[in-house]
């Protein structure tokens, strides 16, 4: 390992505004930690987060629909995006040619540079529409 080694614990709100505290008790480290300095930091009062930010999908480049959230990027729990695929369908795109898929935020026909993070995305799935009621 490297000479420092950083343990700690994170904690948040998740709302804007909203102090949240904690208080730990007979906290104890394992094999040789010298000198045990036990430092603090002010998590959130200089901390940076996202930019409010348009999240968009583009197909083959070019196709691009936007979320219904036009600050998606701010959204801080996992959220199903349905996407109606007819969107791509009225742009031209051939969805049985479909080569690529991107994900994005901000302006996909103007882009910033400068932005960094990390997206997940999971399950992506397409799904026939439901066949009407007879």
């Amino acid at each position: 390992m490297s000479p420092n080694v950083y343990i700690g614990i994170a904690l948040t709100s998740h709302s804007s505004g909203v102090i949240c505290t904690a208080e730990l008790s007979n906290v104890q480290t394992t094999g040789t930690v010298t000198p045990m300095m036990w430092t603090h930091e002010a998590i959130g009062a200089t901390m940076t987060s996202n930019d409010a930010e348009p999240m968009y999908v583009a197909l083959n480049g070019n196709a691009v629909v936007y979320h219904d959230n036009p600050n998606a990027a701010l959204i801080e729990t996992w959220t199903q995006w349905n996407i109606d695929l007819q969107a791509f369908a009225d742009q031209g795109v051939n969805l049985a040619n479909v080569n690529t898929i991107a994900f994005g935020l901000g302006n996909k026909s103007n882009p910033q540079p400068g932005g960094s993070g990390v997206m997940y995305f999971d399950d992506i799935r397409l799904y026939r529409p439901a066949e009407p009621a007879p």
